[in-house]
């Protein structure tokens, strides 16, 4: 187990923000983990679990502990995958594919760590981690017990958990166990998947050739974390009640949607931001990704206040021109 003190965040985050914690934990098995939640409970301050910190922007230096899971490595029975919450997430699909499990392929190249797929129910191109996810183990942060919950007990959502909500620091994730198919059923459908498949002249993809798609397309679209400072998608696509819905068609017929249930359609927050005329501009040092609307960029130097004002600039001016208001799916601390 790790304990450091005055702690630079900076590896941490791929946004690339030099922030410094208070006290930095760092857990390599479930014995360490309830270790650290015994530490924890004899502390009086305050403290946040993070993950690989695709999904983080840090505004501050942290004056409390920030915990972090190592626990790598996996075993596979049948079906049945269970990694280490500290295991990177894409290494989960490499290996599931090598070994003849489906159902991961268009979450290829996600950034992140497994402990965060059950948080933040990690999705892309029509496929969601709630899909696959069968239990998460865990250690329970008020009592260092051990504690096995099941996918219905996280009451998945769209980029939500309980993990998210009243959950939140409750838990300490040690491993997750997937459930994938023998049976490969590609999802072509979703963005331009069959189009660059088709581009290609591959018509029925194997599940390789449909990993190797989905990664060859996130590389086109996003920036290298190590080169410019991002963190993938910063805002949720917003879901939308049918009468919304219909009115913002009548206005936009071109506007793209996605089907959600016969009450809801989903739309491409990066649509509507291109719209606005956010597509490759910036404030500062923080900017909006030439190529993908949804992803804002640490130019060099940004601190997350900046990231943050040019959020609140982008989500202004979406819902003044649409009236939707869009959520940043990034946890800012």
């Amino acid at each position: 187990m790790r304990d450091l003190t005055d702690y630079s965040l900076k590896s941490h985050n791929t946004f690339g923000i030099d922030a410094r914690c208070r006290r930095f934990l760092e857990y390599e098995t479930a014995e360490e983990a309830a270790l650290v939640a015994e530490l924890l409970r004899g502390e009086d301050s305050p403290y946040i679990i993070i993950g690989g910190g695709s999904n983080l922007l840090l505004t501050r230096d942290f004056d409390g502990i920030v915990v972090h899971s190592a626990i790598k490595g996996y075993a596979t029975d049948g079906t049945l995958m269970t990694c280490g919450s500290g295991m990177t997430w894409d290494d989960v699909v490499r290996v599931s594919l090598d070994s003849g499990l489906y159902g991961a392929e268009n979450l290829s190249l996600i950034p992140g760590d497994v402990g965060a797929s059950a948080v933040q129910n990690i999705g892309a191109y029509g496929a969601e981690a709630k899909d696959l996810i069968r239990e998460v183990e865990a250690v329970e942060t008020a009592t260092g017990r051990r504690c096995v919950l099941t996918n219905a007990d996280c009451r998945y959502g769209y980029r939500q958990s309980r993990f998210k909500q009243d959950w939140k620091n409750r838990y300490l994730i040690t491993r997750v166990t997937y459930e994938f198919s023998t049976s490969f059923k590609p999802l072509l459908d979703y963005g331009n998947i069959r189009s660059e498949l088709q581009r290609r002249g591959v018509v029925e993809p194997t599940p390789q050739q449909l990993r190797q798609t989905i990664i060859d397309i996130r590389r086109e679209k996003l920036p290298d974390p190590e080169v410019t400072g991002n963190a993938g998608s910063f805002f949720m696509n917003p879901v939308v009640g049918r009468e919304k819905f219909e009115q913002l068609l009548a206005q936009h017929p071109d506007m793209p949607h996605y089907h959600v249930d016969d009450e809801h359609e989903k739309i491409p927050a990066g649509w509507m931001i291109d719209r606005c005329g956010w597509k490759g501009r910036s404030m500062g040092r923080a900017g909006v990704h030439p190529k993908q609307a949804l992803v804002l960029v640490n130019l060099g130097g940004a601190t997350g206040q900046e990231i943050v004002a040019l959020s609140d600039a982008i989500r202004h001016d979406v819902g003044q021109r649409f009236g939707v208001d869009i959520l940043p799916e990034v946890n800012i601390v």
